[in-house]
């Protein structure tokens, strides 16, 4: 017995009408494939165009019954139109389908859900004009399946897309793996050096996202290869934040790129601020640090919003070099427009694997970009494909 449980498949039988005509419908009543259970599918042929005006399908937990009506439909789905389940077979336009899940338990409207593991019997009802018409009873016991059949193109992808980033990481072991050239962290040592210069202070922004989002934990790495830089120079770094969550990790970051430059003693923890709670309070906080203390460099890496012009014109009034990095792209214009420098969507979360060359974050980099230029040639390729009316490669891909 399989997973997905027996297929109960009856021969072809005949619903006899009161004018003497036959419905020959195909049935099989089986345990829904794919899902966690709790479910039935009845499947059968499509009758003559006016043959039946509606189809019930009634459950019963004996042979004997009694039968109680699970649901009913005058338009039943078709198997085509369930490819995750049934495939892109051309046949499947000639059969329906149903799902049925629960019955009427003849006690109002109250109605019973199946449970796994036990059998239960159903019929169905064929209603004509003259009358409906009940075909044989046919058994078939729902059961949970631990596999989803029709992802296993996802399967596939992951497995080898993982194999790709191992392979990568295990290069990035033992050469220097190339990465393209990002201006805005190539920049960095040159506007730290100019705020060392001048004996003033790095200011450090993050967007508006809590430690749960991607861009927030992109820019806390950067956060502490900025830290390393600035302890190692001796600079003044001063970070704003709006998340009392995200300060705390800012804080640990930036003890730890103190420690381990070995100047533990010039990590000040008050360097690490509450700037406000609210997105205004915070950019007026912001842009008040920037007009009274003057850092030389103002680093803006996250999540923003509105704030972010307000922001950056106010840093371009006061003569800091900026480097601002975000993945929103409905703010990256003003960013690229008032910031030196700008770290555009992915940058960002490729900042980490170059700044600090660390084997596991450039191989995962390298296997990642791996990736996405295969996910690239399969659209492509699929593209000309469906042109030319082969969908092979369409539906192997297809999100069902």
């Amino acid at each position: 017995m399989s997973k997905i449980a027996s297929w109960i498949t009856c021969t072809v039988m005949a619903l006899h009408v009161a004018a003497g005509a036959a419905l020959p419908l195909a049935i099989e009543v089986y345990d829904t494939p794919n899902d966690a259970g709790g479910s039935l599918t009845l499947t059968w042929s499509r009758a003559e165009a006016g043959a039946a005006s509606s189809y019930s399908v009634y459950v019963a937990t004996a042979a004997d019954g009694p039968f109680r009506l699970a649901t009913a439909t005058a338009t039943p789905g078709l198997k085509s139109a369930e490819p995750g389940l049934f495939g892109y077979d051309d046949d499947n336009d000639g059969f329906h389908v149903l799902h049925i899940s629960d019955y009427a338990t003849g006690n109002g409207e109250e109605r019973e859900s199946l449970k796994d593991g036990t059998t239960y019997f159903v019929r169905l009802g064929v209603q004509t004009a003259d009358g409906e018409a009940l075909g044989v009873t046919m058994s078939a016991t729902p059961r949970g399946n631990w596999f989803n059949t029709s992802k296993w193109n996802n399967l596939i992808l992951g497995i080898g897309l993982s194999f790709v980033i191992l392979l990568y990481i295990s290069m990035a072991r033992r050469k220097d793996l190339f990465i393209r050239r990002i201006a805005g962290l190539e920049a960095l040592d040159e506007a730290l050096g100019r705020a060392t210069e001048m004996g003033k202070s790095v200011l450090f922004v993050h967007g508006l996202k809590g430690m749960d989002q991607i861009p927030t934990i992109a820019a806390v790495n950067i956060l502490g290869r900025v830290a390393q830089r600035t302890a190692r120079f001796d600079t003044d770094l001063r970070v704003a934040n709006v998340d009392p969550v995200v300060m705390s990790v800012s804080q640990e970051v930036v003890k730890e790129a103190y420690l381990q430059e070995g100047r533990p003693d010039a990590y000040r923890p008050d360097s690490v601020f509450m700037a406000a709670t609210e997105q205004f309070s915070y950019a007026a906080a912001v842009e008040g640090i920037m007009v009274r203390e003057r850092p030389a460099a103002h680093i803006m890496m996250g999540y923003f919003y509105a704030e972010s012009l307000l922001l950056t014109e106010t840093g371009s009034t006061t003569g800091a070099i900026q480097i601002a990095g975000t993945d929103s792209y409905t703010q990256l214009p003003f960013f690229v427009t008032t910031c030196d420098y700008t770290l555009m969507g992915e940058e960002l979360y490729a900042a980490s694997a170059y700044l600090s060359r660390e084997p596991k974050l450039l191989g995962s980099l390298k296997g990642q970009d791996v990736g996405k230029a295969l996910i690239i040639g399969l659209l492509v390729a699929g593209t000309i494909l469906a042109t030319f009316g082969v969908d092979t490669l369409t539906h192997l891909f297809a999100a069902l």
